[in-house]
């Protein structure tokens, strides 16, 4: 099956496949996405080929969108991730982001979420998003707060074991 992709000002945004494991299991080991996001276990690029199999793929083929690979259009540098869940536990999808270190700071995941979110409404018919961060995750906070998103409140997810903010959008 053949998946929508976007491009924006300076990205071009992909579904994540499995050809993006090296990829994957980089970003996912930076110290940020362990401290953020949790440490996935992913040791090798074939634990990150079986977790983007396991984890990302399914939901794309179900609902024709998920996690996407952010590729710079100038030099075709993989940078980051972006996408839109379906999380168990939570009202509608929940918006997500992540860049490699080196891409951090200039306006990447900002101009990603953007497309994202104005593609969620006009291709997937979504009119609510949500996002979850940590309270401690300062640039987290204030990108969705620029983005238009507000706080509804606090959320404890099972496997999580710290209280997460909860953040919402009505698109």
């Amino acid at each position: 099956m053949t998946y929508k992709t976007f491009n924006s000002e300076r990205l071009h945004l992909r579904p994540t496949s499995k050809e993006d494991a090296e990829f994957i299991y980089h970003l996912v080991n930076t110290p940020k996405w362990i401290k953020y996001v949790g440490d996935r276990n992913i040791n090798s690029s074939k634990d990150a080929r079986d977790y983007i199999g396991m984890k990302m793929l399914p939901q794309l083929e179900r609902l024709g969108f998920g996690n996407f690979t952010l590729i710079r259009l100038s030099d075709k540098a993989k940078i980051g991730t972006c996408g839109m869940y379906d999380r168990e536990g939570t009202d509608g999808f929940d918006i997500g982001y992540a860049l490699l270190p080196d891409y951090e700071n200039q306006g990447y995941a900002s101009e990603a979420a953007k497309k994202l979110m104005e593609v969620s409404f006009s291709e997937f018919n979504i009119k609510r998003l949500s996002a979850f961060t940590t309270k401690d995750h300062r640039a987290s906070i204030k990108l969705l707060e620029k983005l238009g998103f507000k706080v509804k409140g606090t959320l404890d997810f099972p496997d999580d074991e710290e209280e997460l903010l909860h953040y919402r959008i009505d698109l």
